[in-house]
């Protein structure tokens, strides 16, 4: 198996910004509930005329750019997202037509929050395995088209934004220090009434009475949620560290998935990681479902938290349940 590395990243977010200030002028909620409760300030919502392709087609351009190469070098795009454009085509085929990456393959990959870190796993090991040389994994979610804008509970957690890293092998001016060690994952299908969307599937096609029912927007039970994803977040990073023969100390960044503020601090405490290793920006944009782990990403390499030969540690919890965790040194 080859080794493999991130040797691009690449973000967008939409410019429009619902605030908290906003929301409570939409439903019955406040600036202090919300910041108390998810650490949530603002998020940034898509234009009505902008769908999950076109956060992902921006997101990946932004990479492409930054690695300095044409679409028409990638093997494999992997788009990671729960809003689809349409069923099928898979947004994947449209974001492959649109940036002209000719003789690329691709498909859609769903596991909601922890959708990007699987698409990271499944893009290093087709990398490593030594059957592609670039591919592109793109998360991207549009998750206001699919929130109800009269429930406080969820309605005050998302936004939308696309985040792209490209992966491919490590070449020799690199060394041997550098790239994606291992991976951790699980799913738990028994806490799946916990979190979704009910309705637009085979279980219950729409109808009048689906949409009558609001069926076709995110439902979750957040105390189960939160519960889960605590324990599940701390377990999967120790789990991932102790069998590669590092411990929480060795971590220079922890990139968690961005859901609530208070499900990072205590994964943090748990797992007795200093504040200064950890990136949190869910102020700024909210849950963003598979494009938080990029954003993150982007944020810790601006400030310069995250340089070349760092150990960083990904990991998200998400609808399933999805659990992932991987683990790289960082490239660039």
């Amino acid at each position: 198996m080859r080794k493999v590395k991130i040797s691009a990243l690449g973000c967008y977010v939409p410019e429009h910004v619902l605030t908290n200030h906003d929301l409570e002028k939409m439903v019955e909620t406040s600036d202090e509930w919300i910041l108390t409760r998810t650490g949530i300030a603002e998020r940034h919502i898509a234009d009505p005329s902008v769908a999950t392709s076109d956060l992902a087609v921006e997101a990946a351009r932004r990479a492409l750019d930054q690695r300095g190469i044409d679409a028409t070098a990638l093997n494999a795009i992997l788009v990671c997202t729960v809003t689809p454009d349409m069923f099928f085509p898979s947004t994947a085929c449209l974001v492959q037509n649109r940036l002209g990456a000719k003789g690329a393959w691709g498909f859609d990959l769903i596991a909601a929050c922890s959708g990007f870190v699987y698409g990271l796993t499944t893009g290093a090991h087709f990398v490593a395995a030594g059957t592609h040389e670039k591919v592109l994994v793109i998360g991207s979610d549009t998750m206001s088209r699919i929130i109800d804008y009269t429930d406080r509970n969820t309605c005050v957690l998302f936004g939308d934004a696309a985040g792209a890293m490209l992966i491919e092998p490590v070449d020799a001016q690199d060394g041997q220090e550098i790239g994606f060690i291992d991976f951790l994952g699980e799913i738990d299908g028994s806490g799946g009434d916990y979190l979704k969307m009910p309705a637009g599937g085979s279980r219950i096609p729409a109808s009048i009475e689906s949409v009558e029912k609001r069926l076709h927007y995110v439902h979750q039970d957040g105390q189960q949620v939160f519960k889960y994803a605590v324990r599940k977040m701390y377990e999967v990073c120790s789990q991932l560290l102790e069998r590669n023969g590092f411990s929480a100390k060795d971590v220079a960044m922890l990139i968690p998935h961005q859901a609530n503020r208070r499900i990072i601090s205590a994964t943090v405490e748990r797992l007795g990681l200093p504040c200064d290793r950890v990136i949190i920006n869910i102020d700024r944009y909210g849950n963003t479902t598979a494009g938080t782990i990029p954003l993150a990403t982007r944020d810790a390499i601006d400030t310069g938290r995250l340089k070349k030969g760092d150990l960083v540690l990904f990991v998200a919890v998400g609808a399933g349940y999805t659990v992932g965790a991987s683990l790289w040194r960082w490239a660039y």
